[in-house]
Formats: C-alpha cells, sequence, structure tokens
C-alpha cells in the first residue's frame, strides 16, 4: 500500500531554481484552457516570484491571453489599462486602487515586476494580440457595479439609465447610497419613457 507521503514523493517535481524547473508543468499545460495557480500562503515573496515566472512562461510558450487574479473586479482593471498601455498612468498609479485590506497581496515587488513585464510583453503588439490582466474577486460589489454602469453611461446612456435604476430599486441593495445624480438619471429616465409613450 502505498502512503500518502510516498504519493507526494512520486509525484511531486523537485525545483532547483533552474530555468527547466517548470519545464513539466508547462507540458501539461499543453492545449489546456486553464492553468489554476495558487500559492501556500499570502504574501510570500518566493511563492508571488514562482507564480509570475510560471505565468511568463505559460503567455510566452503555450500562447495564454489572460491573467485572472483573487483581486476586486475595478482595482484590477486599472492594472489592465495600463499593461496595455490604454492609460497614462504611472506604475504608482496603476496600483492606487488596491486599497482595501490586503493591499500587500497585490502592491508588492513581485507582482509589480510581473506587471511591468506584461507591459513590456504587450508593448508594440494590436490590442487584440495582447494579454489581460483580470480581478475575479467582487468583494467591492458597489464598487464593480458603479464602474459597469458608468461603462454602460459612456457607451450606450439609455442602457445606463436601466441599469442604475434596476440598482436603484434593488432592495438588495438598501446599503447603496443613491447619489445626487440618480435623481438625474430618474427624471432623464421618465422624460425619455413619456417621450415614447405620446411618439406611439
Amino acid at each position: 500500500m502505498v502512503t500518502p507521503l510516498a504519493g507526494i514523493r512520486n509525484a511531486a517535481i523537485r525545483l532547483d531554481e533552474r530555468d527547466s524547473d517548470y519545464d513539466a508543468l508547462l507540458e501539461q499545460a499543453a492545449g489546456r484552457h486553464f492553468v489554476l495557480l495558487g500559492e501556500a500562503s499570502h504574501g510570500t515573496a518566493e511563492f508571488y516570484r514562482m507564480r509570475g515566472e510560471i505565468t511568463r512562461r505559460l503567455i510566452e510558450e503555450n500562447g495564454f491571453e489572460a491573467v485572472l487574479v483573487e483581486a476586486d473586479w475595478p482595482d484590477a482593471l486599472r492594472l489592465n489599462s495600463f499593461v496595455r498601455g490604454t492609460s497614462q498612468d504611472t506604475l504608482m498609479d496603476a496600483f492606487s486602487d488596491f486599497q482595501r485590506f490586503p493591499q500587500w497581496m497585490w502592491r508588492n515587488d513581485q507582482v509589480r515586476d510581473f506587471i511591468l513585464w506584461l507591459r513590456d510583453y504587450n508593448a508594440g503588439r494590436p490590442y487584440a494580440d495582447q494579454v489581460g490582466f483580470h480581478g475575479l474577486d467582487l468583494y467591492s460589489l458597489h464598487r464593480s457595479a458603479d464602474a459597469v454602469i458608468d461603462y454602460l453611461f459612456r457607451e450606450d446612456s439609455m442602457a445606463g439609465c436601466n441599469a442604475r435604476l434596476i440598482r436603484w430599486h434593488n432592495p438588495r441593495s438598501a446599503s447603496y447610497t443613491v447619489a445626487r445624480r440618480d435623481d438625474q438619471v430618474l427624471s432623464s429616465h421618465r422624460r425619455f419613457r413619456s417621450g415614447r409613450r405620446r411618439s406611439r
């Protein structure tokens, strides 16, 4: 009978801080759509450095097109603009939306180095061929919803009006403070609706 420790020893890949350390992992990732990378603890520089090295190779050698991280979506959105070269932010500015604890999960030397590498990697590539950097978490649910609604207002003001009204009337959003802009949206929405009724 194989003991758990023996099973781990048989499956484990020794890391000796050589370029070839991750070759077996990259071979296993070939043809995959997703590769999930974790770490045994948050904030450990060695784990973050290794994760960055593996991610670079997945992008360069296996053609991965996006990095999805355990971070709030609006915070990472600003970094995404930075790595794609579509913002005027400095590196420090691009990280400045990470205000919620624990800031050090993303505002650290290892992530900074990876972000700079990714910006260089994307430079000169068409937007469609660039690698994005996106947050998956919604701890900042209200900020995330506001960011989506702001986007809708820029792209389609009526869709923005509808989205804000739905959010405004949602009883689960009781903690959401209705801003002055909501009153303006509501009145413009009423004018739009009454105008539609008259035109029929």
